[in-house]
């Protein structure tokens, strides 16, 4: 479920995966990122927020 989530929302996803201080920074990145280019830097903050899915903290 958290992997359909990083499609639409990777901030949240990464805050739901327990990384607090990593989804506000990626959040204040994304939406201005989404605003000003029109969705194409997107793949990238989906494929972090894959990448931190994947690798958990211990």
């Amino acid at each position: 479920m958290n992997y359909v989530l990083a499609l639409f929302l990777p901030p949240l996803s990464i805050l739901l995966n327990g990384r607090v201080i990593l989804s506000i920074i990626v959040f204040l990145i994304w939406v201005p990122a989404i605003i000003f280019s029109g969705g194409l830097t997107h793949p990238m903050f989906i494929a972090l927020a894959w990448l931190l899915i994947c690798i958990r903290p211990l």
